[in-house]
């Protein structure tokens, strides 16, 4: 995590959410209205790289956004609460290995963690909304399940894009803020 300065956490929070907005702009869409995306594995490499609060405050403006250009608006509140829960699922993992995420098994963890923390926000979100739509809950549960397909894609995409990406990125960013001259 890099505490250097306000302006940098400033920037690196923005970089993020417009990762994050762009990661999720690249999509596949999936017959039944969902589609998979590349913005999840942005949230979590945010909390990776620059810790809980403002990794998930970076993933959670950059789905709002996302959501408010492409006319999802009403969902936008929602997914900055479940950035943070999903976050906090990564975070609670980054802990429980004493912060020395140094192996790519441990990613690996952090991600399968992170990704089942989306499953089931997914699913709950969905059996509300059909709740709210007047379906009982037998009804409304059946109907999410049809949904997650998509996210459980996204959490594999994840998975794997973490994985590959996430010591690199480190290791870049160690040499960027040990160095930083500007």
């Amino acid at each position: 995590m890099y505490k250097k300065n306000s302006t940098t956490s400033i920037v690196l929070v923005g970089l993020f959410a417009a990762l994050t907005i762009l990661g999720t702009m690249l999509k596949i869409p999936l017959p039944t209205g969902a589609f998979v995306h590349l913005g999840n594995a942005v949230l979590l490499l945010a909390v990776l790289l620059i810790g809980y609060k403002k990794g998930a405050l970076a993933g959670g403006l950059g789905f709002a956004i996302f959501d408010v250009l492409n006319g999802f608006a009403a969902e936008a509140p929602y997914f900055i609460i479940e950035s943070f829960i999903v976050g906090g699922a990564a975070a609670l993992m980054i802990v429980f290995f004493h912060h020395n995420i140094n192996t790519i098994w441990k990613i690996i963890v952090v991600a399968a963690v992170t990704g089942i923390a989306k499953i089931i926000m997914t699913q709950v979100k969905n059996t509300m909304m059909g709740l709210l739509a007047g379906a009982d809950f037998n009804v409304a549960f059946a109907s999410s399940l049809s949904k997650l397909p998509a996210t459980f894609i996204n959490v594999a995409t994840t998975i794997v894009i973490v994985s590959l990406v996430y010591f690199p990125l480190k290791k870049a960013m160690d040499i960027i803020f040990t160095k930083q001259t500007f």
